[in-house]
């Protein structure tokens, strides 16, 4: 079973590997990057020219704490996630789905950013 387990995280991050040899985020449009599992669900907006995270929106935070890493909980951190970043006049961003397949919560959570107005 361990065994298993670490083979999926392998192929997990041979594909994240692939991906971000394509994909970084500039000021003009930063790099949505989602971090997910059993647990807790996580998004960060990075500018990868600067080395800056400049936003971000966590299951883990207090006041989010309700949400569950569901489909549903995921599509509304990604409209939380969304209306923070209209605050900030960040309309654009390139997703980064970090090696995980987009399906289930990762495509949900995609969703519910665009439902708040995002483009990617």
């Amino acid at each position: 079973m361990l065994q298993k387990m670490l083979e999926k995280d392998r192929k997990r991050l041979k594909r994240k590997v692939h991906i971000r040899k394509r994909i970084s985020g500039t000021a003009g449009r930063p790099r949505m990057t989602v971090t997910r599992s059993n647990r807790a669900l996580s998004i960060q907006i990075v500018d990868d020219a600067k080395g800056h995270t400049l936003a971000s929106a966590s299951t883990l935070e207090k006041e989010l704490r309700n949400i569950k890493v569901t489909v549903e909980g995921a599509g509304q951190l990604g409209e939380v996630l969304g209306k923070r970043l209209l605050e900030k006049n960040i309309k654009t961003v390139v997703f980064d789905r970090n090696g995980y397949l987009y399906h289930g919560v990762i495509k949900a959570l995609a969703d519910g950013t665009r439902k708040a107005g995002i483009q990617f």
